[in-house]
């Protein structure tokens, strides 16, 4: 097949590429026709009609043509016109321009702009309303008769969301949109995700924080602004004055509308987008297109969960302890005391009686300078990050086998991936965004998907195929899938010996993990099995997902190395669509790590114990370095309750509630000398503190994150800090310099600068690189080349070659008879962990108001239990009350209670201080309790108006056809044809 075509276009011989929609061309060639239904993420809809044109004579849709060898091609044309004229009116028919008071006259109202290029002047069909109330909830609103029926918003809720709520009832006298059956927002299944607002092309669907707010006279009460609208409409003679006023009006708009870039401050998928505000007032989100990670995608928690930002409960002074109170002091003094003790403590105990924790929340220029002070000005390697909580273990088997600790590609290969595998993973409510894209894969393009949890969750619901292995033995079936595929002689030869050492070894560890062994372990059939097995040999390219449901356990790095052994023997490396993704949970957990918060690694997972790159930051940093690694989370609690761990100093995380076993955690905080932290919230974990310093989040501040796809971006200050809060990066520069240390940075730029030129990983990252939207992956080179597909050529390992790494199974921890209940535990779709931020929006709050616990049919038939019922669940460690859910999201004794809530429901009341064997971090998932009923009824924890209670409605697309088939419909075409006359 030729790679370009030879076509006319209004009477010019063109060379086409052979695989463009014809109005992609047009568009490259400044010969655009007008349309309002197409959008680039969501392809062509068909229902404007507005981008006619002809082909070989023939009025057709240019959205939807493909092009042909030798068509003739016409935009131009008074017959072309008077379709596209015909077209247009009927949209003007569905929505009235009242533009100068409409809060959509931004410049990028779609209808304002198309009927202005036109020059339309008037309309020959009247607008008249649809007879149906405007439709809205505490996110967004519907104004049905300012409505086109494009079908932006159904294609982007059912195609590329995939949450399936939205339709047009084609079927109704006047078409509209509706939710579920028929229902309001809130009783419907809207996720609230923002997608149908942010493609809308007029003032239809639009965020409730633009009403009265975006324009000068958009404020007016209902009352007012019907007749100013019927007065604007007698006066005008036309619209050209109407657009000329509306045009001046939205200029001056921008003059206090800001619109600022930025990233997510929520999970790894790493969004970006434009927030507009109005001083300190966010307005709305807008994703945009160029976003790497996103597109126009975002979850209820990126496009409306920022609420926490102008917060009456942020902390804005400096809080000094006295007794058990605190009081506000100035930064003078709070620092002053900081500097005092931590000199004392060095001086008296060394340099190992401090240790800092950096955050996960934070930018990546904050984390170095915060390990910088650590080694560089404290002289300890006692520095950690949350990722010891959560990703380490993924990290550890990824180490082991192919050498990085990162996605093998983007989410694009996941998309692209012929099979998708998720193990230990909640995707869609915890990387909801990232979750689209399988669910549009799976949905559009017949990816095939498994899902193995302890839950069914919307992901496992979706599946072709849905296992629940029993809870830990993961590593289990993962093995036995392996070796049932290598007596197969499914395995990839070639791979291996090319690609692969340790073979032999790793084959002959496989032997006890027959199908039999693995299904008596598991609880999972042959037949399953084999399927998983089958379906990996007959897929060329397979991704495997996996999160916290493997992590979090006492042999996590082993289930993890697993996973990645199966990929290599089966080839799914080296190559698009196909690798390991260990999906990160924060938004810059990645980046953490990366930047060397770490107790054994310098930035770019450089050893701390290597000479050389201990002397290269030595000189750079004009300091000794110590030579063995530090403590680590885990092992700084248990150094506090030795007495060998007296001040810690703590930014950005909740330790006191996230870490496992917090009843001794918390003591261990009782028990510290001094204690700092540092947050935009007094925390649980500030209840402990000795000096709380008020810090900024990502929107009042400079610098980068990595999302879990190794992706830098850039995230820019959206508003000065609130009250005397500042910038991480600034509150560390000046505690080091209060320790002797002589920094003088202005910028985070510069910080990158400096952390860029000692780290080979990410030697080309520079702000200048990362303007705006554009991004990088690690490995970065110097030049600027980055890695998007990780693995190309080799492994970054010995003879460039990965290594199959023998594992042997951990089995959970065991308990008493009486704790007869296994809890599982991770996120909901609403919240962020224990809701810190989240919980500040009134919005989402009123979605998922509190904890709850997930309890089976089976089990509340047998113990009573309904929604509402409140029960007390104990373990060895702790006790949480929490009032239940009866759902078929968990099945027979397993329970699952999510982690957002810092009362008395919260998880870690139950953990242990039980860890995986090689990272430390806590097996927050092998977890058994006792039930207890405290009152058999009560309220239901979760209200009706929560997305789960709706009704989806799938189907593929807008059913355009159905519009087509109704009596009131003619194709422009066909009337310009019967007008003139054609045949």
């Amino acid at each position: 097949m030729n790679d370009h075509l030879e076509i006319t276009l209004n009477g010019t011989k063109q060379s086409v590429q052979n695989d463009v929609m014809l109005l992609s061309h047009l568009k490259e060639n400044g010969t655009e026709p007008p349309h309002l239904c197409y959008h680039e993420s969501l392809g062509a809809l068909e229902t404007c009609d507005a981008c006619i044109v002809k082909v070989n004579g023939e009025y057709v849709r240019s959205c939807s043509t493909t092009i042909n060898e030798g068509d003739v091609v016409e935009t131009v044309g008074d017959d072309i016109h008077e379709a596209q004229l015909i077209a247009m009116d009927r949209i003007l028919g569905n929505h009235e321009l009242y533009c100068t008071v409409c809060d959509f006259n931004n410049g990028n109202c779609e209808i304002h702009n198309t009927v202005k290029e036109m020059r339309i002047s008037h309309q020959d069909t009247p607008h008249t309303g649809k007879d149906h109330e405007v439709q809205r909830n505490a996110f967004y609103r519907y104004d049905p008769d300012q409505c086109i029926l494009c079908g932006r918003c159904v294609e982007a809720c059912q195609d590329l969301q995939v949450n399936e709520t939205l339709l047009i009832d084609w079927t109704l006298e006047r078409p509209r949109v509706i939710w579920d059956n028929d229902t309001t927002i809130d009783e419907s299944s809207c996720v609230n995700c923002g997608h149908c607002s942010t493609v809308c092309p007029c003032n239809a669907m639009m965020e409730v924080g633009m009403e009265g707010e975006a324009g000068f006279l958009t404020g007016m009460a209902e009352e007012t602004f019907r007749p100013m609208v019927d007065i604007t409409k007698d006066i005008e003679t036309g619209y050209g004055s109407l657009m000329a006023v509306s045009d001046v009006e939205a200029t001056m708009r921008e003059e206090r509308i800001k619109k600022t870039k930025t990233v997510c401050t929520y999970c790894g998928v790493g969004c970006s987008f434009d927030v507009w505000t109005k001083d300190r007032e966010i307005l709305k989100i807008e994703p945009q297109e160029e976003a790497p990670a996103n597109g126009i995608s975002t979850c209820v928690k990126g496009k409306f969960g920022w609420d926490f930002v102008n917060s009456e409960e942020r902390l804005t002074k400096p809080l000094i302890r006295e007794g058990d109170e605190f009081r506000e002091a100035e930064w003078e003094e709070a620092l002053y005391l900081i500097e005092k003790k931590f000199k004392e403590n060095r001086r008296e105990k060394g340099p190992d009686s401090l240790a800092f924790i950096s955050s996960s929340k934070c930018t990546n220029e904050e984390s170095y300078l915060m390990q910088k002070l650590a080694r560089g000005v404290i002289g300890t390697n006692n520095i950690d990050n949350c990722s010891r909580y959560c990703q380490s273990p993924a990290t550890m088997g990824l180490w082991r086998t192919v050498g990085y600790g990162g996605d093998s590609g983007g989410i694009g290969d996941i998309a692209q991936a012929e099979l998708v595998i998720s193990v230990g993973s909640n995707t869609a409510e915890s990387h909801p965004v990232l979750a689209t894209r399988v669910k549009r894969a799976q949905k559009l393009h017949g990816q095939k998907v498994i899902v193995a949890d302890l839950r069914e969750n919307e992901l496992a619901g979706r599946a072709d195929l849905f296992v629940r292995p029993a809870p830990g033995s993961d590593l289990v079936w993962l093995s036995a899938v392996t070796k049932y595929i290598i007596d197969q002689g499914w395995d990839d030869k070639a791979f291996l010996r090319d690609h692969v050492n340790d073979v032999d070894e790793y084959m002959a560890s496989l032997d006890k993990y027959t199908l039999e062994y693995a299904s008596d372990v598991t609880g999972m059939t042959k037949e399953e099995l084999i399927e998983i097995a089958t379906s990996i040999h007959e897929a060329k390219t397979t991704s495997i997902l996996w999160a916290m449901g493997i992590t979090q356990h006492g042999g996590g790095s082993d289930a993890s190395t697993a996973i990645s052994n199966l990929l290599l023997v089966t080839g799914n490396y080296m190559k698009p669509g196909a690798g390991a993704y260990p999906l990160r949970g924060h938004n810059n957990v990645q980046g953490a790590s990366d930047f060397g918060s770490m107790p054994d690694r310098f930035p770019g997972y450089q050893f701390v114990t290597d000479d050389d790159v201990r002397a290269r930051f030595e000189e750079n940093w004009g300091a000794e370095i110590p030579t063995e690694p530090g403590l680590n989370n885990h092992e700084m609690v248990e150094a506090i309750h030795e007495g060998n761990l007296e001040m810690l100093y703590l930014k950005g995380e909740d330790m006191g509630i996230v870490d496992s076993n917090i009843n001794y955690v918390q003591s261990a905080f009782e028990k510290l000398k001094f204690f700092v932290v540092q947050d935009i919230f007094f925390s649980k974990t500030c209840q402990y503190a000795d000096v709380v310093l008020p810090a900024s989040p990502s929107l009042e501040k400079d610098g980068t994150f990595v999302n879990t796809e190794r992706r830098f971006q850039r995230l820019y200050k959206v508003m000065d800090p609130l009250g005397e809060s500042k910038p991480d990066w600034q509150i560390i520069q000046e505690i080091a310099n209060r320790m002797g240390a002589g920094w003088d940075y202005s910028h985070p730029g510069e910080i990158m600068d400096e952390a860029a030129s000692l780290t080979p990983l990410f030697a080309g990252v520079s702000y200048d690189r990362l303007e705006g939207y554009d991004s990088l992956q690690w490995p970065v080179a110097e030049d600027g080349t980055d890695t998007p597909l990780l693995f190309e050529k080799e492994f970054p390992l010995p003879e460039g070659k990965a290594r199959l790494w023998p594992v042997e199974w951990t089995k959970p921890l065991e308990f008493e008879d009486q704790y007869d209940l296994h809890v599982n535990n991770g996120r909901i779709l609403e919240h962020f962990h224990e809701g810190n931020m989240t919980y500040k929006s009134e919005a989402i709050t009123g979605k998922t108001p509190e904890v709850f616990l997930e309890v089976s049919p089976q089990l509340a038939a047998e113990r009573k239990l309904e929604d509402g019922t409140k029960v007390r669940l104990t373990s060895p460690y702790g006790s949480v009350k929490v009032s239940c859910i009866v759902t078929d999201r968990v099945f027979g004794k397993q329970l699952y209670l999510p982690m957002n809530t810092a009362g008395e429901g919260a998880i870690n009341h139950l953990t242990s201080s039980h860890s995986d064997k090689d990272t430390d971090t806590p097996a927050y998932k092998e977890v058994s309790v006792k039930m207890e009923v405290l009152e058999p009824k009560g309220k239901s924890p979760l209200p009706k108006t929560n997305h789960r209670y709706g009704n989806p409605q799938p189907q593929i697309g807008v059913n355009v056809e159905e519009k087509w088939a109704r009596r009131d419909y003619i194709f422009p075409g066909d009337i310009v044809k019967a007008r003139r006359g054609d045949k």
